[in-house]
């Protein structure tokens, strides 16, 4: 049977009832796009002998425009009607960062009722990873600024509870992120509740200081994900250049997972992801090292 020829309880064809359909019958939400840009940079050296430290950094636009004007937030804007998600991220992107041309992956919807000031706003949040060396950041459209801040996201407190049917899980991050004139901060309170093997989590934003809307809670969900991604895809690559150390590829896990790895165990886990080449580091303090580069096919050996 032809599905088109299918009538409705009111006696409509599926031709009939879109013609008549009323398009204003729901009131809309306004949706918009958030785009987390994750880097890694060096620290400037104190000792030429030493490799220079590394920090996870984050990409800030500074508001322009009420609400939250002179306050941080994280790229993004509102979505066209004739434009998809991906393309609507991309845009706001290049609009407000002079950014174009990378890869972002989907993380999750923001759909809470108060979470903008102006009205009823639906967000989805993108994640990428970047070398910012490639990158040419300028602010535009309406932002004042742009500019890739120093980030930490740490625990510092959790308490169990036990229930009938489970426990409730209260755990508190705290949320830095600092540049040479600007220092923000967040705490968000995450709770896990267990019941008859059903879980939720909420997450609330208990204080925010310089960070506008709910951002807080997004850049803390965003290095969550990063965190566990990082344990079984290649995504800390995205960070790395074409060629370098296996020690500098530990630093970038370790600055992402905020934990020292045992060396031997480290290079046994990314052992098929990487290539030896047959480079070596010139011009360093220490003794030249041997240079790799990403094994795209990594997965394949996996499964072979």
């Amino acid at each position: 049977m032809n599905e088109n020829k299918l009538i409705n309880k009111q006696g409509l064809s599926e031709e009939e009832f879109l013609k008549t359909y009323d398009a204003g019958k729901y009131e809309r939400p306004s949706v918009t796009v958030d785009m987390l840009i994750f880097t890694i940079t060096d620290e400037e050296k104190k000792n030429y002998r030493k490799l220079p430290e590394k920090v996870l950094k984050l990409l800030m636009i500074k508001r322009g425009d009420h609400p939250y004007i002179g306050q941080w937030a994280l790229p993004g804007g509102f979505v066209n009607m004739d434009e998809s998600m991906d393309e609507a991220a991309r845009r706001e992107l290049k609009e407000e960062t002079n950014i174009d041309n990378i890869y972002m992956e989907q993380l999750y919807t923001w759909g809470d009722v108060g979470r903008d000031p102006r009205t009823r706003i639906i967000s989805t949040s993108y994640m990428s990873l970047v070398d910012s060396k490639t990158l040419d950041v300028k602010a535009d459209d309406d932002a004042d600024d742009a500019e890739w801040f120093t980030v930490s996201c740490k625990l510092y407190q959790e308490q169990k509870t036990v229930t009938q049917g489970g426990y409730v899980l209260q755990r508190l991050f705290k949320l830095n992120l600092s540049n040479e004139e600007d220092k923000l901060s967040a705490t968000i309170k995450i709770e896990k509740t267990v019941e008859n093997r059903v879980t939720k989590i909420h997450r609330e934003i208990v204080e925010s200081k310089g960070i506008a809307f709910d951002h807080a809670k997004i850049i803390e969900y965003g290095i969550e994900r990063l965190r566990n991604k990082i344990e079984y895809t290649d995504i800390a690559f995205n960070l790395m250049p074409e060629v370098f150390t296996l020690t500098e590829l530990q630093q970038v896990y370790e600055i992402i997972l905020d934990t020292e790895l045992l060396k031997a165990n480290f290079r046994r886990k990314i052992a098929d992801m990487v290539i030896e080449t047959n480079e070596y580091t010139k011009d360093v303090g220490h003794r030249p090292s041997k240079l790799f580069r990403f094994n795209p096919n990594w997965q394949n050996i996996l499964e072979a």
